[in-house]
């Protein structure tokens, strides 16, 4: 079962020269799954810039995308980090939360992107790569969780662990928006899963 969460795809393109040569980097000098996964979660949290923080007018999906241009949504980062600890042999899976995104929009909701990784020290654990900033402190430490977002009224995790990203999230992400204002419009909500 934990293979199909090693699994390389269009998206989590892991076999590209610049993912292995950053996973083995990020790798060394680690003796135990969880160090890689927390230099992994450091790495993507701090280093790939959020669209929705600087509104940029790019959109990453694929996880070499996202390293080359050094840019993503929530999603896009969880790809990246996907792809960089699957290349090192650790299972991760794709979460998600219906989250308000009055910062975006007023009065709407969305789907927000996480990861959740197979540790044999703790099983499974979620962590969120999306960046933090003023009011948002997402940290790795588990087995204790914590997240960019503590859940709100009206808002919930969405309880599975995806092999892959959700179908609405890659078609959201592969649209070529004109602007950052028309994509922030756009972001993907749960009714887009039925």
């Amino acid at each position: 079962m934990l293979d199909n969460y090693l699994k390389e795809t269009k998206i989590i393109d892991f076999s590209n020269i610049e993912i292995q040569e950053l996973a083995l980097k990020l790798s060394d000098d680690c003796n135990k799954d969880e160090e890689i996964a927390k230099n992994v979660f450091i790495y993507v949290r701090d280093e790939i810039r959020h669209v929705g923080d600087y509104k940029l007018n790019i959109s990453t999906c694929k996880a070499s995308d996202v390293l080359k241009q050094k840019v993503g949504w929530c999603y896009s980062k969880s790809h990246l980090v996907a792809a960089l600890l699957r290349a090192n042999g650790i299972p991760t899976a794709f979460c998600y939360q219906r989250l308000s995104c009055s910062e975006y929009e007023k009065g709407i909701y969305c789907l927000h992107g996480l990861n959740a990784v197979y540790l044999k020290d703790f099983g499974w654990y979620r962590f969120d790569v999306r960046g933090n900033k003023e009011g948002v402190d997402a940290q790795f430490n588990p087995p204790i969780e914590k997240l960019a977002f503590e859940i709100q009224e009206n808002e919930y995790d969405i309880e599975e662990f995806y092999v892959e990203p959700l179908d609405c999230i890659v078609d959201f992400l592969e649209t070529k928006y004109e602007s950052y204002e028309k994509m922030s419009k756009k972001i993907p909500d749960i009714k887009e899963l039925s």
